[in-house]
């Protein structure tokens, strides 16, 4: 499978990235096996967690995804053949565990290498900015952290455009390390803000783009089709606000596309994000089998002009 480089990095990553958003939480120990065991026999390497995940399960402390993949990782002695995204910043609730200053950072970092039973990390996001910390301090967490090899290259998640931008500046200025990806939250149905504010900034610096939420909760599987159908999943909540005229023009087009190519929505909508330039591999999570088929045959459907040109009229 043809692989694609982050940034200005040496990361090579196949164009599918899993979501360990699910390990520890819709998925126990031996299910998430079962999943990374088919994602990565299929030919894709690239894993996304976070320290945080998956904090909001009943019973959960955080840390069960990071836990579960080191657990994984270890047992089948492939470290080397996988490429390791996780976050750093994000609110575990509990008053104590958030932020991005330079001692929580380096705290973090060491726990999250903990449990993901490894020495270093490929790719560690700023998950969310807290916008108090001053950014040369943040930066200069990560550059201790990449010096002592314990962080290969830095990305960026939930930043302020401006934010973002002063970043990218203060490390061209003072050769402090620069992000190299963005995870925004970007699919057919939520295309403005990252079109409008973010994508002239990962196009300047050469940010390879990851999206989030990139099946919009599950709305563009077209699981979702009328308030009924919002029942059929612990998910489904958050695809209700797709169900109108836009959203459900978006589901017609998908439709359309995926009976031509005797294919699913699913797989469309991520070939859709596949074609855009900037899109290196979108973040996709999977909880049986045939969801993850569906997933992982995004990179081989080729769309057409007339397909695109399809999708970009209903989404627009």
């Amino acid at each position: 499978m043809k692989k694609v480089t982050l940034g200005k990095t040496d990361l090579q990553v196949a164009p599918i990235n899993f979501g360990g958003n699910v390990f520890g939480w819709t998925l126990n120990e031996q299910e998430s096996f079962q999943m990374l065991d088919s994602f990565t026999g299929a030919g894709f390497n690239f894993i996304d967690t976070a320290d945080t995940y998956s904090v909001w399960a009943p019973g959960n402390e955080g840390g069960e995804s990071e836990t579960i993949i080191g657990n994984w990782m270890k047992a089948r002695g492939n470290r080397q053949d996988i490429v390791l995204a996780t976050k750093v910043g994000w609110d575990f609730g509990d008053g104590k565990r958030k932020g991005l200053s330079a001692a929580y950072i380096q705290q973090e970092a060491e726990d999250s290498l903990r449990r993901l039973k490894t020495d270093y990390i490929d790719l560690y996001y700023t998950h969310i900015d807290d916008e108090v910390t001053p950014i040369e301090e943040t930066l200069s967490a990560y550059q201790e952290l990449i010096k002592s090899g314990k962080v290969r290259y830095i990305a960026a998640s939930n930043v302020p455009a401006n934010r973002l931008i002063e970043s990218l500046e203060l490390a061209e200025r003072t050769g402090l390390p620069q992000y190299q990806a963005l995870q925004p939250h970007y699919n057919l149905v939520e295309r403005t803000k990252f079109e409008t504010e973010y994508a002239p900034i990962a196009e300047k610096y050469n940010l390879s783009v990851m999206p989030y939420w990139s099946l919009a909760a599950g709305f563009l599987t077209g699981k979702y089709r009328s308030e009924e159908d919002l029942n059929k999943s612990v998910r489904g909540q958050g695809a209700k606000q797709y169900l109108n005229e836009k959203g459900l023009a978006v589901l017609d087009a998908l439709d359309q596309i995926s009976s031509k190519h005797d294919s699913k929505p699913a797989t469309v909508a991520l070939a859709w994000l596949l074609a855009q330039p900037l899109v290196a591999a979108p973040i996709v999570s999977a909880t049986s089998q045939s969801q993850l088929e569906t997933l992982m045959a995004a990179p081989l459907l080729d769309l057409s002009a007339e397909d695109l040109a399809l999708l970009d009229q209903a989404s627009r």
